[in-house]
């Protein structure tokens, strides 16, 4: 008896314990008390969607080997993982911020190797997207927007994309909606700490992708200018100046690290060629970038008739979508057009409505802090300016125009939220049909030749814009117009507007593309791209194994260029010594250090272009004074150049003949 008293208070706990988890479960799926009953739940559901495209056959994807080789590197030292290093040793940096890449690297450190523990980061940071421009939106211009708002960007093909590999532009996306709902928060209370918070976001999304996250300041300074509800301008401008101070502190502040560090005491800085972080970000990534000249800085080897951006073969279509010169129509045609178009007609339909409605508004004494209205200001200058940005950029790669959806998206769900409000007005239903038939007619302009027809694609387009206006004319006609045609035309017109971009994702998904595809590619761009690469993954255990046994400090192979480099490193874990960077032009080793290399045994095989002969300082040594190999396979052509591989013996400190 004493023991039946003693044990039943402890089940008594048990049981609630278990009650409270589950009334904390229910709580979870339950809108709060200032929203609808159906917007948590809907919330929900819309980024189930998102995480389940995201994550679908994440175990099998197409990485970008260059990055992948660092997130490995970084995930085995905690010094690699801060310098943001390629290789095992440390010897040379990824060309770019390690921002995202911290992240990946944390993630292989805790799972281990697996192709899906470095994917895994961009799944969890494109659902949280979704989450918080709902928030955004939601905040500014009600539930209902905020959820189309999340649809729109859960089912973009090029954020679909995007999340399903490992490129750092999911986190950038990430931190730049962070910091809109930050300066949505702020011109709401009017308070100074809520814009900090927004600078202090974008300093962070300046480690992912540098220059670029500035783009979105003059959106969100002139929407707090226009907006906030702190009475004088002046004390607006203040805060604006207090938020640019914390942007340049935070976006520096890795930069100020990294330089204070020895350089012999740390990898060289990649796509610099005075080993500065600086000269990277604002040269190579910057100036460079922009005007299309590639690594145009004194003490660099100079260009050869070869590539070495070409080794990535599986990311040809992306490549060559990168030679398309710059104008303004770059973002509407073609493979960029496929990546996130589907929905530029309504978000500039939505945009034009929404800025003439507030200012019509204004005119009758609406506040100057009407959050719609700043809202639509905040989106409509972040699509312009980006867009600009983009346009008339040289080097642009499809997967960057995913910065364009957040705008466009929550500009789909005001849109959305405006013509439900004025849904009987008979100007807002003719308005929602031309808006459809002309983003449906757009839409199928958008399908490429080479994609054929098929059927259920273009048949439900047609039929949702037809049915459309088809209800259009019907309650412009029947009284009373508040009959179920009414309501009927916005849903079913939204559903219209969105039926291109699902489909373009749902495809993308259901052939297990990536961020270096585009929507409806050809058999043959997706063997190469998807097929060709998976089958080469087939071999990462034979070769891991031929090196198994390699001493950590001898390198398996020495390779001009980190990104062939990269794609053995990230196979194996082993190092593969890059010569020169991801160019294979940057000063790294220096000659000294690679001739002591060889003299130490640590380099003894190594990979050279020999025809046309590289102009690597590096690698015309190892012609000059190393062995050429002579077996089967160490002579092979890819892309129009021939390789050949040495074997190099210990040499004196001169570096004239053997030792």
């Amino acid at each position: 008896m004493g023991a039946i008293a003693e044990t039943a208070p402890s089940r008594t706990s048990f049981d609630d314990r278990v009650t409270d988890l589950l009334r904390r479960a229910g709580r979870f799926w339950r809108s709060p008390s200032d929203q609808p009953a159906w917007a948590r739940p809907a919330l929900l559901a819309i980024a189930a969607v998102a995480a389940l495209a995201y994550a679908w056959g994440i175990g099998n994807v197409n990485l970008e080997p260059f990055y992948g080789s660092a997130a490995r590197s970084m995930s085995e030292s905690w010094s690699n993982w801060f310098f943001g290093a390629v290789d095992p040793w440390g010897t040379v940096s990824v060309d770019k911020l390690p921002g995202a890449l911290w992240v990946q690297a944390l993630s292989l450190r805790f799972f281990g190797f697996h192709l899906w523990a470095i994917v895994l980061p961009q799944v969890i940071e494109g659902t949280l997207t979704v989450l918080v421009l709902y928030r955004v939106v939601r905040r500014m211009a009600g539930p209902g927007a905020g959820l189309i708002a999340a649809a729109v960007l859960a089912v973009s093909p090029v954020t679909v994309l995007l999340n399903r590999a490992n490129i750092s532009d999911s986190l950038l996306i990430l931190l730049l909606v962070l910091a809109a709902d930050a300066t949505a928060r702020a011109i709401i209370d009017g308070r100074g700490r809520s814009l900090v918070m927004a600078g202090l976001w974008v300093g962070l999304a300046f480690q992912t992708k540098m220059l670029q996250a500035w783009l979105v300041l003059p959106a969100l300074y002139l929407a707090y200018l226009v907006a906030s509800p702190a009475a004088s301008f002046m004390r607006r401008f203040r805060h604006v100046v207090l938020s640019g101070l914390v942007v340049i502190v935070v976006s520096l502040s890795y930069m100020t690290a990294v330089t204070a560090v020895p350089a012999q005491d740390r990898p060289y800085v990649d796509g610099s060629c005075d080993n500065s972080i600086f000269s990277q970000v604002f040269l190579y990534n910057g100036l460079n970038r922009f005007s299309g000249t590639e690594l145009s800085q004194a003490g660099c080897t100079k260009p050869w008739s070869f590539q070495t951006i070409s080794f990535e073969e599986g990311l040809a279509p992306q490549l060559n979508a990168a030679k398309v010169g710059p104008g303004w129509n770059r973002l509407l045609t073609g493979v960029f057009g496929r990546e996130d178009a589907w929905v530029v007609v309504p978000s500039l339909a939505a945009a034009g409505a929404l800025l003439l409605r507030r200012r019509r508004k204004d005119r009758e004494g609406a506040p100057r802090t009407d959050p719609v209205r700043a809202s639509a200001l905040l989106w409509t200058t972040w699509l312009l300016i980006t867009g600009v940005f983009f346009s008339v950029g040289h080097y642009l790669l499809p997967y960057y125009v995913a910065a364009l959806m957040p705008p466009m998206a929550a500009l789909c769900g005001m849109g959305f939220s405006l013509a439900w409000r004025r849904r009987d007005r008979i100007v807002t239903r003719l308005v929602m049909a031309g808006v459809v038939v002309a983003s449906c007619a757009y839409s199928l302009w958008l399908l490429p030749p080479s994609f054929g027809v098929r059927t259920a694609v273009v048949v439900s387009m047609v039929t949702a814009a037809a049915v459309t206006v088809v209800l259009v004319v019907r309650s412009c006609l029947r009284r009373p117009r508040s009959s179920w045609s009414v309501p009927a035309v916005i849903l079913i017109g939204s559903a219209a507007l969105l039926a291109g971009s699902a489909w373009a994702s749902g495809t993308a998904v259901a052939t297990g593309l990536g961020p270096f595809d585009s929507p409806y590619e050809s058999s043959a761009v997706v063997y190469q791209s998807q097929v060709r690469p998976a089958l080469e993954r087939n071999n990462w255990p034979t070769i891991s194994n031929r090196i198994a046994n390699l001493s950590p400090f001898v390198s398996a192979e020495a390779i001009q260029g980190s990104a062939l480099a990269g794609y053995l490193i990230m196979a194996t874990g082993k190092e593969f010594l890059p010569v020169g960077g991801f160019s294979g032009q940057v000063p790294v080793p220096t000659l000294a250090r690679f001739i002591r290399y060889v003299q130490e045994g640590r380099v003894v095989l190594v990979n050279v272009a020999v025809k046309p002969l590289t102009n690597n300082p590096d690698m015309r040594w190892v012609v000059a004074h190393c062995t050429r190999l002579n077996v089967n396979g160490s002579t092979y052509v890819s892309l129009g150049t021939r390789f050949q591989q040495y074997v190099c013996r210990s040499y004196q400190a001169d570096g004239s003949g053997p030792g």
